[in-house]
């Protein structure tokens, strides 16, 4: 079978302060930078992503693939919409180029894409195939994050989610829809299907599939896909929790089932959505403000407890749409030290090139001493937030480094941190960088000699991504509410576009 394979990936923030453009697409971050044509397969190839996980299943399907493009951008506010009709325009070109030798699509996309114009990019997308293609099959794998619309179920034959929070199981849901496509193209026959979209939200941290609620609807999803029922077969069951920082109509989770008949998808759709009914109060978890988080680790260390306490410093994600570079838990861990609270912390990433590019500068490749900074509070992420001015000791700066990642999330990627330094004010450690590169593998650390057994405190600007990684090691792990435009509190937010009838607090 001939297959057609590309990709556009982006999550996007609508309460972000900065938007995407076709450069932030183009380059290298947490994952490739563009990828078209013959270098597609090659670029992603041994790295955690639908679109790797499908070329290795490929060859076991006996598929003849056709690259088309690949690409992702840190997510962030609307994607501008010059870069999306060139990204969409470079990507129909090359389908147009072979449509009358494909004989099915495979596309690796997000699923909570917003743009400019339009609410729905990747129903756009879908719909633009569709039209270069006509009816062949066109699957697409999804985040779990994603914002299922009815549009995005019009125009593709299957769409499938990941089913883990953090995300190991990227390259896994490649490999699932090539498995799918491998054996409804075999039996000849459209699958059936159906979705629901909830009338909730749920906040990031509490998607998380390693903890319950969310564990246990996972698991029923994996165990009533490719079963046999009394309507016949579910081929698909999944589950996408949304992403609740879209103000789109459509945002919500969803859950869609294909099957060997409309009974069969209906049947497996409908017991999974009266789960979610029943876990809707499950999905909330306690906040620590961060002089609370520090005071409560600081009296466990009095106990005799030892660190690392894995600190999620949330609404600063960059893999949620922020820029990764407020202030406020630093602040907080160095007033926590003036007092003597005597807490040994380490906080990643910041995201500030300037400061970077200006140390190194300064100091030099690989230099070190002590510098004056105006650090970090640069895009305006929070408003009225002023940047850090503070003495650091620069233990060591760089003016490109690529760490490889080798935890389960990023599972082999590069991370371009671009220029970056560590940091040191007394027992407090800041890793800066030059990219937006959610702190989601203890790489990020351990490439600049710090031992994190021997924290107290590891402060990481993510919302659940790290725990893949830093579970591991982390004696407890809170989740801190400081300002910042990843939003946790959904009431808090003044949606414009969103359904009326759509809770944006679970039980709210």
């Amino acid at each position: 079978m001939r297959v057609a394979v590309g990709g556009i990936q982006h999550e996007t923030n609508t309460f972000a302060p900065t938007k995407a453009g076709f450069d932030d697409f183009e380059k290298p971050d947490s994952w490739p930078a563009l990828l078209r044509g013959d270098g597609l397969e090659k670029g992603v190839a041994g790295i955690n992503l639908p679109v790797a996980g499908f070329y290795e299943a490929a060859s076991a399907h006996k598929f003849h693939t056709f690259p088309l493009l690949w690409c992702s951008a840190s997510p962030s506010a609307h994607v501008r919409e010059d870069a999306f009709e060139k990204i969409c325009a470079m990507l129909l070109e090359d389908l147009a180029a072979i449509k009358g030798g494909i004989d099915a699509v495979y596309l690796d996309l997000h699923g909570a894409m917003v743009c400019e114009h339009l609410e729905d990019g990747d129903g756009e997308i879908l719909k633009r195939v569709r039209g270069v293609v006509g009816d062949i099959p066109v699957v697409a794998s999804l985040d779990l994050h994603a914002n299922v619309t009815r549009e995005m179920l019009e125009y593709a034959d299957a769409l499938l989610a990941y089913r883990t929070y953090p995300h190991i199981d990227m390259s896994e849901t490649g490999a699932r829809a090539a498995r799918f496509l491998a054996e409804r193209c075999a039996d000849g026959k459209r699958p059936a299907k159906a979705m629901t979209q909830l009338d909730f939200l749920v906040p990031l941290p509490w998607q998380c599939t390693d903890m319950e609620p969310a564990r246990s609807l996972y698991a029923f999803a994996a165990d009533s896909s490719e079963t046999k029922t009394p309507h016949g077969e579910v081929y698909e069951l999944s589950l996408a929790m949304g992403f609740p920082l879209s103000d789109i109509a459509e945002c919500a989770p969803a859950v869609v089932a294909y099957g060997e008949t409309q009974a069969a998808a209906d049947f497996a759709r409908d017991a999974l959505v009266s789960k979610m009914h029943a876990a809707e109060k499950e999905f909330r978890g306690r906040l620590w403000s961060p002089k609370e988080a520090l005071q409560y680790v600081a009296g466990k260390k009095l106990e005799g407890v030892k660190g690392p306490f894995v600190l999620a410093d949330s609404q600063d994600n960059p893999g949620a749409g922020a820029n990764s570079d407020t202030v406020g838990f630093l602040r907080e861990m160095l007033a926590h030290q003036e007092s003597g609270g005597g807490l040994r912390c380490a906080i990643g990433v910041v995201y500030d090139p300037q400061t970077a590019q200006e140390i190194v500068d300064t100091l030099g490749e690989g230099g070190s001493g002590e510098i004056k900074l105006s650090l970090g509070a640069k895009t305006n992420a929070v408003a009225g937030e002023l940047p850090l001015e503070k003495n650091f000791q620069v233990v060591t700066c760089s003016a490109s480094t690529d760490i490889l990642a080798t935890g389960p999330f990023y599972g082999g990627a590069l991370l371009c941190m671009g220029a970056n330094a560590l940091l040191r004010c007394g027992d407090v450690f800041v890793v800066v960088g030059s990219s937006k590169i959610q702190c989601a593998d203890r790489t990020l650390f351990t490439h600049y000699g710090l031992d994190l057994d021997g924290f107290d405190i590891v402060a990481v600007k993510s919302s659940v991504h790290f725990r893949a990684d830093f579970d591991a090691i982390a004696r407890e792990t809170l989740v801190v509410v400081s300002p910042g435009p990843a939003y946790v509190d959904l009431a808090s937010l003044e949606y414009q576009r969103l359904r009326k009838d759509v809770r944006t607090m679970p039980a709210g």
